[in-house]
């Protein structure tokens, strides 16, 4: 009894030691696999639902949007036929003026007029309209963006109609030429629901993998013979049967249910010397 008394007291006197050392348990690769592996369907499950709810949510609560482009194409002729090299090399260097020009205020406030728009020339730069010169052309590519698709391309023509008449009045230089109309885009090219889905399934399962992992490091419980020699580092020397108050019978492992029993027999043992005396 005082030997099994003295191994329980040593032994969480060690363990107090190791805590206030710093160190820290390690974490078991094994064992954090099969507990996942133990709740496969249930991560499945939650795979399935965050996949789900982001699809309600991309469904009802974000706004699809619509881009349209249409493009000009900028080159100064000396004549009316022929197009040279110097006038290649001057188109060239027209087309960088041609972008920062587009987006002045007094050619998107003839655009907004005229389409009757609600954006200010600010907002209509800032978030609705683009203007892109892919590297080594002479050509201007003018997006809109709307969540109305009959308004993004209608924006994309104005816009380049209105820079056709405005910017040669103002750079006094040839007139460009308007190679791509905007058509009336049929899709929207955001949200994509395939990403949002994935994103959501992937968040809802590292969520609950997350929760699975940080109850199995907290929980500190003895369930088997290895984890009581691991926690201790002594050995278990027998398992010991002990039935519960509601006439289940389980098993305890090691000195933990051990010194309980013991101390339970020590107290029965008392009361019936005090009855002897008494009697």
């Amino acid at each position: 009894m005082e030997t099994q008394m003295n191994a329980v007291l040593a032994a969480d006197q060690a363990r107090k030691v190791m805590i206030q050392d710093g160190e820290e348990d390690t974490i078991d690769l094994v064992e954090l696999f099969y507990l996942f592996l133990e709740h496969i369907w249930k991560i499945l499950l939650c795979v399935v639902l965050g996949g789900f709810l982001a699809f309600l949510y991309t469904f009802f609560l974000v706004t699809p949007m619509y881009k349209s482009t249409s493009k000009i194409y900028i080159v100064s002729a000396s004549n009316d036929s022929l197009v040279s090299l110097a006038d290649l090399q001057i188109g060239s260097q027209l087309t960088a003026d041609y972008q920062a020009l587009m987006t002045v205020r007094p050619l998107l406030e003839d655009v907004i007029k005229n389409l009757d728009l609600e954006y200010t020339p600010a907002e209509l730069v800032e978030d609705v309209v683009t203007i892109n010169n892919p590297s080594d052309t002479r050509i201007l590519e003018i997006t809109a963006v709307s969540d109305d698709p009959e308004e993004a391309a209608a924006i994309a023509n104005e816009l380049a109609q209105q820079a056709v008449i405005y910017l040669p009045r103002i750079m006094e230089c040839d007139t460009p030429n308007i190679a791509e109309t905007a058509v009336i885009p049929e899709k929207a090219y955001t949200p994509s629901y395939v990403r949002n889905i994935l994103i959501g399934a992937f968040l809802v399962a590292a969520a609950y993998c997350g929760v699975l992992v940080v109850l199995f490091l907290m929980d500190d419980s003895l369930s088997t013979m290895e984890d009581i020699e691991k926690r201790y580092n002594v050995q278990v020397l027998a398992m010991i049967p002990e039935s519960g108050k509601s006439g289940a019978k389980g098993y305890g492992y090691g000195y933990g249910y051990g010194y309980r029993n013991a101390l339970q027999r020590q107290d029965r043992n008392s009361e019936k010397r005090k009855k002897v005396e008494q009697g």
